[in-house]
């Protein structure tokens, strides 16, 4: 959850009551038809959270990448976050996390050929774009795009974390809200995220309630994290073996990959960055005096795989050092051939 001093929370409350009232205003003139919301004759997935930074997006987008690429010509559209460029860009080869933002470069990565990758700010511009250049793409995901509303999807997928759902949080500043709560009403699907994989029935329940109370009308889903075996940044070799790890992450929420690592590793240290951190090289000036003062044979520096994309253009540097990071996916803990079945359907619905 968020948390901030009770006093300071007071204060900042008529900020968040005066952004509750401009954001539903917003939400009204579209809900009207005041502010135009574009169709396309493909279709078009919407992947996004009522709150900021952390909820277990990026996983969620790659699983859809897997299920749709197989059958269809699919391209994932992004806002690009953190990236120091404007306007429309097709992810190549060449592109850097500067230039087109981690999140982009990294699935970019992972699945080309069988995936376009574009980032833009402008949704509803970047779509037709897409589609002159590649008309053979049959799917468009757009990265989160939930209170981008000038683009009207087949199907809207909302993600939420486990450990602080939106139904508990509340408005930014003082929380970490989007929009309010009800905006969850325009989801068609509602993911919980790096949810624990024994979650019982009856929590289930009970979560299925709380999010229904919102929107009766979604289909509700539960996904845990799976990590996969580390792999090296320089070779993609497996790790075999570790004693001692220095962990690296620049994530908005860390929590479940610090449990994770230290239920595998002995981790001895864990260097924090803020999400999307740019590094420099006095960043890893410190990692790398930080890796020397472990006293192993058989030590590593272990990082995300958000991270491993902002730290290629840094490769030939970090060279002699066993840089691994972690891969990640998202597991259902059941009813995931019910979730398969709700994408693919949109299709029809095209």
């Amino acid at each position: 959850m968020f948390h901030m001093r009770p006093l300071f929370r007071i204060l900042l409350w008529p900020v968040s009551l005066l952004y509750g009232v401009a954001v539903r205003f917003r939400n009204h003139l579209y809900n009207i038809g005041y502010k135009k919301s574009f169709t396309f004759d493909r279709c078009i997935i919407s992947v996004g959270n009522l709150s900021i930074g952390g909820n277990g997006k990026t996983p969620m987008v790659e699983y859809l990448v897997r299920l749709i690429s197989p059958n269809y010509q699919l391209a994932v559209l992004s806002r690009g976050y953190g990236r120091n460029t404007k306007g429309f860009k097709f992810v190549n080869e060449q592109s850097s996390s500067q230039e087109v933002g981690d999140e982009p470069l990294q699935m970019y990565k992972k699945f080309y050929p069988k995936l376009t990758v574009a980032v833009a700010e402008s949704r509803a511009l970047a779509i037709p774009r897409i589609l002159l250049e590649q008309p053979e793409i049959k799917a468009v995901v757009l990265d989160d795009a939930f209170q981008h509303r000038t683009v009207t999807p087949q199907l809207s997928i909302v993600v939420t974390d486990y450990w602080s759902p939106f139904y508990q949080d509340h408005l930014l500043p003082v929380g970490r809200l989007r929009e309010p709560r009800a905006g969850i009403s325009r989801a068609d699907v509602v993911v919980m995220t790096k949810c624990p994989m024994d979650m019982d029935l009856e929590t289930r329940a009970t979560t299925t309630g709380h999010i229904k109370k919102f929107n009766d009308s979604c289909q509700v889903f539960y996904t845990a994290i799976e990590y996969g075996v580390p792999l090296r940044l320089e070779t993609g070799e497996k790790l075999s073996s570790a004693e001692q790890v220095l962990l690296v992450s620049g994530i908005a929420k860390s929590n479940t990959l610090v449990q994770f690592v230290s239920m595998q590793y002995h981790l001895v240290e864990h260097l924090k960055y803020m999400d999307h951190h740019d590094y420099s090289e006095k960043d890893l000036g410190r990692i790398e005096k930080q890796f020397n003062t472990i006293d192993s044979d058989k030590k590593i520096i272990l990082t995300t795989e958000k991270d491993m994309i902002r730290l290629l253009k840094y490769r030939q540097r970090l060279k002699h050092l066993p840089l691994y990071y972690l891969p990640i996916e998202c597991v259902f803990l059941d009813q995931r051939q019910k979730f398969d079945e709700t994408i693919l359907n949109s299709f029809n619905n095209n």
